[in-house]
This record gives C-alpha cells, sequence and structure tokens, in this order.
C-alpha cells in the first residue's frame, strides 16, 4: 500500500491561467502506476481524469486540448454555496 510521501509529482504540474481564470494542473502518480490528471480550481473543485497515462506528457498535452477544445471555463466549478440549477 502506499502513502502520501510515495507520491511521485511530475514537473509539469503547475498553475494554468487562461482568460484571466487560473486552475492547478495536478499530474502524478505512484510507483508501478501510470499518471493521473488532476485540475483543481480557485474554489477547491476537482475533475480527475479517468483511467492513468502513460507518460506525465500525455497527461498535459490532453490538458492543453481541453482547454483548447472546451475553454478554461468548462474546468471551473461552482463557488461554495451555490446552486447548480
Amino acid at each position: 500500500m502506499y502513502d502520501e510521501n510515495d507520491l511521485i509529482v511530475s514537473p509539469l504540474q503547475q498553475y494554468y491561467t487562461a482568460a484571466s481564470k487560473t486552475v492547478e494542473v495536478c499530474i502524478y502518480r505512484f510507483p508501478d502506476t501510470g499518471w493521473t490528471l488532476e485540475i483543481v480550481d480557485q474554489f477547491n473543485n476537482s475533475i480527475v481524469y479517468d483511467g492513468e497515462f502513460d507518460s506525465d506528457q500525455e497527461s498535459w498535452d490532453l490538458f492543453l486540448q481541453e482547454v483548447q477544445a472546451e475553454g478554461i471555463e468548462a474546468m471551473i466549478g461552482p463557488a461554495p454555496g451555490t446552486s447548480l440549477h
């Protein structure tokens, strides 16, 4: 079983800003696993992509493709206390 001390963080992990909005792009893995892509917004909402990636670069490239296709707004959830309806 792994713990947080075993977590390997990609050097590609960073804050990304577009259209005056910023998200944290988290790319990490445990030993002997693939890479995980997680996006965290300013409200601490999190999107974790399904599956694992063969490389951290593959994770980063998918993030950039998603931003280009959908815009960074698609990666930002609701503020605390707001309704989705």
